[in-house]
């Protein structure tokens, strides 16, 4: 797998896959593609793009569609959305719908890691290329997808950890506000917050316990009403969100029950969105960790590189007036 940074996201991109589609093109027009993994035609007109949404739980995700229908309406892209309100049955449904009307390539924001290898396939026969957008996915065969585009999900749960190390001493009580159960953000944020806590430094900080929110504000308010009600929630001084929605519906159930968020309970979450921003001017939330949900321009690099199959690498034109300038620096 090849990695490379592309506007603030991690693009992890499978070249053995675009070598033996035919995808990438270089100066050399010419070579033997005999056994090459069979590939739609080089697009001609406007490029048809199925995009599977998880839906509308946050500020986040809201902000995330945003970005791409913007992107392909700037791009002249007939973009096949599809709201899948959370529900993993609704996205393969609308996976195999997307094969049936033949689009050029799919874009899937996957509400679970697992669950997906038998649409997959039926979208790779169909000789359609997937790129997964924010959230991955466990499957056997990692060439059922071409790319992912999104955030190092680990590293943002362990800055969450490094702040809340960094601004707090002696014994530090957490409350863990979990995204959805099987999403890999939420996965790998609780992993790389934990990961800090287990240096013998950060000893201290323990997390009393931990509930799922679902990513969603009012689910986020519900789940500390009840935990403000236990044994735990007497006590508890930290929260750890893995997404700021989730937090700011937290704030407020803590606010209700007479709390001073911000001040009573050091807070952190995750996503940088601006209501986040809003509660820490208001000195309500301490701290965000920046997950940017702007990967259209990304999404559509990608895309249009699979559909067009070829990338044209920059050159240059040179004379005597520039050869002595450039000669030193000439690798071939």
């Amino acid at each position: 797998m090849n990695h490379y940074a592309n506007r603030g996201v991690v693009v992890f991109v499978s070249l053995a896959l675009f070598f033996s589609a035919g995808l990438l093109s270089s100066c050399d027009k010419g070579g033997d593609q005999s056994s090459a993994k069979p590939a739609k035609p080089a697009k001609v007109g406007k490029m048809v793009m199925g995009f599977s949404q998880i839906g509308s739980e946050s500020d986040w995700r809201a902000a995330e569609t945003v970005s791409i229908k913007a992107e392909a309406e700037k791009r002249g892209v007939d973009l096949r959305f599809s709201d899948a309100q959370q529900k993993q049955e609704n996205q393969i449904k609308a996976l195999r719908s997307f094969i049936s009307q033949g689009v050029d390539v799919i874009v899937l924001c996957p509400v679970v890691e697992t669950g997906w290898e038998p649409v997959l396939r039926e979208i790779s026969k169909a000789g359609i290329p997937v790129i997964l957008a924010d959230r991955g996915v466990d499957v056997s065969d990692p060439s059922l997808y071409l790319a992912f585009i999104g955030s190092d999900f680990v590293e943002e749960g362990r800055r969450a950890a490094k702040w809340l190390s960094a601004n707090t001493t002696g014994d530090v009580k957490v409350f863990e506000l979990r995204g959805t159960p099987g999403a890999s953000c939420a996965t790998d944020r609780k992993k790389g917050f934990e990961e800090v806590l287990a240096a013998p430094e950060n000893s201290r900080i323990k997390i009393v316990q931990s509930q799922d929110g679902n990513f969603e504000r009012g689910r986020g308010k519900e789940v500390m009403e009840a935990f403000l009600k236990t044994k735990e929630g007497k006590d508890f001084n930290a929260l750890y969100a893995h997404n700021d929605d989730m937090a700011l519906g937290a704030i407020q159930a803590m606010k209700e029950a007479g709390l001073k968020p911000g001040t009573d309970v050091k807070i952190v979450s995750v996503d940088g969105v601006k209501a986040a921003f809003e509660a820490m001017v208001a000195g309500e939330l301490n701290c965000t960790v920046e997950c940017s949900p702007l990967l259209g321009p990304a999404v559509f690099d990608l895309a249009e590189a699979l559909v067009t199959k070829r990338v044209k690498v920059k050159e240059g034109v040179y004379d005597q007036t520039t050869a002595k300038d450039v000669i030193g620096s000439r690798k071939y």
